[in-house]
């Protein structure tokens, strides 16, 4: 009968102990307690031990904690019509555990599945340059949108960010190639620049330097100083324009003259011509006149003609 007794005693115990287990609850202090007593919503309990009536009430612990969700990877197509893959990664946390665990069967799957939506979504109407270079906006974008749709659960959506954006390897060309003209041109105009500044500053020195022309020389000194500090071969001495003056201007009359000979060549031609003509009609009419025994006069005429309209002529034997 005592044995009887002491292992009814003991299973008691035990029973005890474990009803007394399963009422005793100790939260975190990152945690809440969100109680159904009897299927209806208790309230709330926060950090430290808490009591709970076996079999009665039911408890259900929630992390206040940030939470970190990566967003798997997304085929999207922008509003140029350019494929692209992103993946982007949001952080939220439980701000009031009775909606998350009331409104919402499973909080954390339904922000991962609105998170992935509200992506396609706002970076299907950016162009691919805002997506690359203007993601700042886009994530606040982001924010704003996956928040105001998790606010109902109790859920408060604090950061998202686009970690990465994948396009096809043409397209990685094509903006390499933008980029690589992008660089030219700024070269380009910072050379640009450079020249026209540098203009300016040789003009003011040149008003300077006009003022004492004793600064000339001395700067044609110092340049030759600087060309005979290095190790040079050939020496470039610059010659003043006044000694090169007359002689610019000699070669110009030389090429003025050279110009206007060939104008006069013709005319110098036809009277060598017409003398030539009058010496040999002359020697033929001497020959013709030794053989008849005439004579001719110096006026290319016969001799005692000089006055008269006809020719007179005199025999010779």
């Amino acid at each position: 009968m005592l044995t009887a007794i002491i292992i009814v005693v003991v299973v008691l115990l035990v029973v005890g102990m474990a009803v007394l287990g399963s009422s005793i609850r100790v939260l975190r202090e990152y945690e809440r307690g969100v109680v159904f007593r009897l299927g209806r919503l208790m309230e709330q309990r926060g950090p430290g031990l808490q009591l709970l009536i076996p079999s009665i009430d039911r408890m259900v612990r929630v992390s206040l904690r940030t939470i970190t969700l990566t967003v798997p990877p997304q085929e999207i197509i922008t509003r140029d019509n350019i494929p692209a893959r992103v993946t982007a990664v949001a952080y939220y946390r439980v701000i009031d555990p009775s909606k998350a665990v009331t409104e919402v069967e499973n909080f954390h799957n339904a922000t991962l599945q609105i998170a992935q939506t509200t992506l396609r979504s706002i970076l299907g109407v950016a162009d691919l340059d805002t997506l690359l270079s203007n993601r700042e906006h886009l994530n606040e974008s982001l924010q704003e949108v996956i928040d105001a749709q998790t606010e109902p659960w109790g859920i408060k959506v604090t950061t998202v960010e686009i970690k990465d954006v994948e396009i096809p390897d043409r397209m990685q060309h094509a903006i390499a190639r933008q980029a690589e003209a992008e660089r030219e041109r700024r070269a380009k105009i910072i050379n640009a620049e450079g020249e026209f500044q540098a203009a300016a500053k040789l003009g003011q020195a040149a008003d300077v330097i006009s003022r004492n022309p004793v600064t000339l020389q001395l700067r044609y000194l110092q340049t030759l100083r600087e060309i005979g500090a290095t190790q040079n071969s050939t020496v470039v001495f610059p010659m003043p324009i006044d000694l090169i003056g007359p002689l610019v201007d000699v070669m110009k009359g030389g090429v003025s003259a050279g110009t206007q000979a060939p104008s006069t060549a013709p005319e110098d031609a036809a009277a060598q011509t017409e003398a030539l003509n009058g010496e040999s009609a002359r020697s033929e009419l001497e020959q013709a006149s030794a053989e008849l025994g005439f004579e001719l006069g110096a006026g290319n005429g016969i001799a005692g003609a000089e006055d008269a309209d006809v020719p007179r002529v005199e025999r010779t034997d």
